[in-house]
């Protein structure tokens, strides 16, 4: 962008706003906390827009300013109002960067830093859909940022294949992992014993996790498949995830359990508030997506806990699991296929188990860590600045 600030002055630091729609769970959300906390580690000022939600708190204190704007609105005159409203913040705060997670924001965020002479970067976070020219216009604003930043090689390659993106400005930094939290060796037995008295576990049967919202998309209906096709009985298996409100579909995986005998062996839980203690819990993580994901922390967080994973054979998955080392890849929606990969899972001696465990927190720790993350980002905003990136 032309017209945008060479960068901060030299009497203060960079001042970088993340906007996207609203503070809920989810990979964005979490991504703008993390990205917050780096700012403030390296002196920047960090801020967020957003509508809110239950997140803002993290975001808080992770120690952003955050600002309460429409911004999850898809309303063409509510957007055009957040234009002004965006403006006036990078005035009040000397904005230098402005980086859109999403796309209703992004549009918003976009006319925003061309009126105040500001940067704009962006992250693609997901393929979108794009059936017709509307909604690959609508779309393409994701691919407008002085540099794009794509959160796997896979999302790079769509962004290529759809969008015409130029190599030039696209950034390929995967989502990290944070390896102080994911980390085998700090997780205490006590917390291990509570969740599996909460989940009420057999000390006698192995555990299958397929941790995830309650979505039609995240597989659990393939999963529950592939157990009816397995056939054993000395298993259990958790689907670890809220609804949403959901409920439809949530019954319809509870009837499907039940038609096919297997009430004693699979059970929906909520969401778990300690993800590293579930994955010590499991003996396999299974992500059953049937769409490609972006990304798929669940696949790499469960690596870097050291449990084998089965994973669809599509999206990043393919970057994130090395097939044989570290778990196996399933064709989608493959319930037989599926069925043969978690007996391979489950029938490995412990040794080997150990093995690959030790190798696929290597893995994630080598390539998919949130420090790495949140370093390359930080680049990506030194560079627009004009700055040299730190090694």
């Amino acid at each position: 962008m032309s017209s945008a600030k060479t960068g901060a002055t030299k009497t203060r630091a960079p001042v970088v706003l993340q906007v996207l729609p609203a503070l809920v769970a989810g990979g964005v959300e979490r991504g703008t906390v993390e990205i917050a906390a780096a700012l403030r580690d390296a002196g920047w000022t960090p801020l967020v827009a957003s509508a809110g939600g239950p997140m803002q708190h993290e975001v808080e204190r992770a120690g952003a300013t955050h600002f309460t704007l429409p911004l999850d609105s898809k309303n063409p005159l509510v957007m055009y109002r957040n234009v002004a409203r965006l403006a006036a913040l990078i005035e009040a705060h000397g904005i230098d960067i402005l980086h859109a997670r999403s796309r209703a924001p992004a549009w918003s965020a976009f006319y925003a830093a061309k009126r105040a002479h500001c940067h704009f970067v962006t992250t693609f976070h997901g393929t979108y859909s794009a059936h017709n020219w509307a909604k690959r216009h609508y779309n393409a604003v994701m691919t407008k940022g002085e540099r794009v930043i794509a959160i796997s090689e896979f999302i790079a390659g769509h962004m290529r294949r759809i969008y015409g993106v130029e190599p030039g400005k696209l950034r390929v930094i995967p989502r990290g992992v944070k390896l102080d939290v994911f980390d085998p060796a700090r997780v205490s037995p006590e917390r291990i014993i509570q969740l599996s008295r909460q989940w009420q576990l057999r000390d006698d049967a192995p555990v299958i996790l397929l941790p995830g919202r309650l979505t039609r998309w995240k597989g659990q209906r393939v999963l529950i498949e592939a157990l009816a096709a397995l056939g054993r009985k000395d298993v259990q298996c958790r689907l670890a995830g809220s609804d949403q409100g959901r409920t439809s579909y949530r019954k319809e995986l509870e009837q499907l359990i039940v038609k096919r005998g297997l009430s004693d062996i699979i059970k929906i839980t909520d969401n778990c508030k300690d993800m590293p203690a579930a994955y010590m819990l499991a003996d396999v993580v299974v992500s059953a997506s049937t769409d490609p994901e972006a990304f798929g922390r669940v696949v790499a967080e469960a690596q870097a806990m050291g449990r084998p994973v089965v994973a669809t054979d599509h999206g990043a998955a393919q970057e994130t699991v090395l097939p044989g080392e570290t778990g196996w890849l399933s064709p989608p929606g493959d319930a037989k296929k599926l069925a043969e990969a978690l007996a391979w899972a489950l029938g490995f001696e412990p040794k080997a188990r150990d093995r690959l465990a030790a190798r696929a927190r290597e893995h994630i720790v080598q390539h998919y860590s949130n420090k790495a993350m949140c370093k390359a980002t930080l680049n990506v905003y030194r560079e627009v600045l004009g700055e040299e990136p730190v090694a």
